[in-house]
């Protein structure tokens, strides 16, 4: 491996934990949309503070975008306060104008600077190790490498500073303003935050890749557990598995870095969406399918139950009466009866069925519960 692939990777995983943990709390909001709305609608700050300092490498730059971000968020909430359109409606409303804004700007007044849509959109992580960080003459690596740790070092002294507010604000609102925590303040901040890491890594890797890594991993997280220091730590390292695979992805193929990070966080997600323990699809149809053979199994035993002792129980317990009685189709009845006394809630007893102790007790506790 050359120096340069690893200066890239290194770069890409940087940006990809930055952007994983504050995506955390965007999707435990139900704001993901806001991410992609952020990313987008700071392109006139980009291009406001171009024009204020007229140097693409001025921090001016990223805190004019990050502004931005924060404008784009209150006028997303005053659109919605009216009551006239909702959350989605007014973020749809709000960031192309303001995108579009940025476009106009750059086509009418930086048409000969190199500040194109194109690297806003896509980026290239390919070129980050040629813009290098030179102090005293000492080569220290790429500027990219240097400016995305430092955003990942605000972010990690964020969330670890005010994790509990952060936490309570997240899930109740309501009692974080009861309790002082201003929760209003934390929200602004964290969309600060937000704003700061997406301009942050426009140059290295454009806004499609930001939206890709600040919604994918930590919604990939969310499906694989509840407990939100777990989850923080997940989106991180499933941002970075993203980065890494994602780059030797388009090492094989030859082809767009960013959009090859992008397309295995998407990869990933579905992953999760299929094989995660308690959400995913196939623990899910598991859990319908046990839930099916456990409400068979119960309407047995209390059927069984009900015609203990009574003239009918001749009848009643043969198994080729449970189709007719239940609505059970042969093959059906076979297995419940099968499960059932492996399971050893019933018994075969000369063509009949019989309860066993613990049969009786799963009957007894399912009428209870009806």
């Amino acid at each position: 491996m050359s120096l340069a692939q690893l200066e890239i990777q290194l770069v890409a995983t940087v940006v990809a934990v930055a952007c994983a943990l504050p995506g955390v709390f965007l999707i435990l909001r139900r704001m993901a949309m806001m991410s992609d709305a952020i990313s987008h609608a700071i392109l006139p700050g980009i291009v406001v503070g171009f024009f204020l300092t007229e140097n693409l490498a001025s921090p001016f730059l990223i805190v004019a975008a990050a502004l931005t971000g924060l404008l784009t968020v209150g006028l997303v909430e005053v659109v919605e306060r009216t009551k006239l359109v909702k959350e989605d409606a007014a973020i749809g409303l709000v960031f192309p104008v303001l995108f579009s804004l940025g476009v106009i700007l750059i086509a009418r007044f930086a048409g000969d600077v190199h500040l194109d849509t194109d690297a806003v959109l896509l980026g290239e992580l390919a070129f980050a190790p040629f813009d290098r960080f030179v102090l005293a003459g000492w080569d220290l690596g790429p500027r990219s490498l240097w400016v995305m740790g430092g955003v990942l070092l605000i972010n990690l002294i964020f969330l670890t500073t005010f994790y509990k507010e952060l936490k309570l604000a997240t899930f109740d609102a309501g009692l974080a303003a009861a309790l002082g925590f201003l929760p209003g303040v934390l929200h602004y901040a964290l969309m600060g935050l937000v704003s700061l890491t997406a301009v942050s890594a426009f140059d290295a890797v454009g806004s499609i890749l930001v939206v890709a890594l600040m919604v994918g991993p930590p919604a990939t997280a969310y499906l694989l557990t509840d407990r939100l220091a777990v989850m923080v730590g997940l989106s991180a390292g499933l941002g970075a598995l993203s980065a890494i695979s994602g780059y030797w992805l388009a090492f094989a193929l030859d082809a767009s870095i960013a959009g090859s990070m992008a397309t295995m966080a998407g990869v990933w997600f579905g992953v999760a969406v299929l094989c995660a323990p308690e959400r995913g699809v196939v623990a899910r149809y598991r859990t319908r399918r046990n839930q099916k053979w456990r409400f068979a199994e119960q309407m047995l035993t209390i059927h069984l139950m009900q015609h203990e002792d009574t003239p009918q129980a001749d009848r009643e317990t043969r198994e080729a009466h449970l189709q007719e009685h239940l609505g059970w189709t042969p093959t059906f009845a076979e297995r419940v009866v099968r499960r059932s006394t492996q399971r050893g809630t019933i018994e075969r007893t000369n063509g009949h069925l019989a309860l066993t102790p613990r049969g009786r007790k799963v009957a007894k506790q399912a009428l209870e519960r009806t």
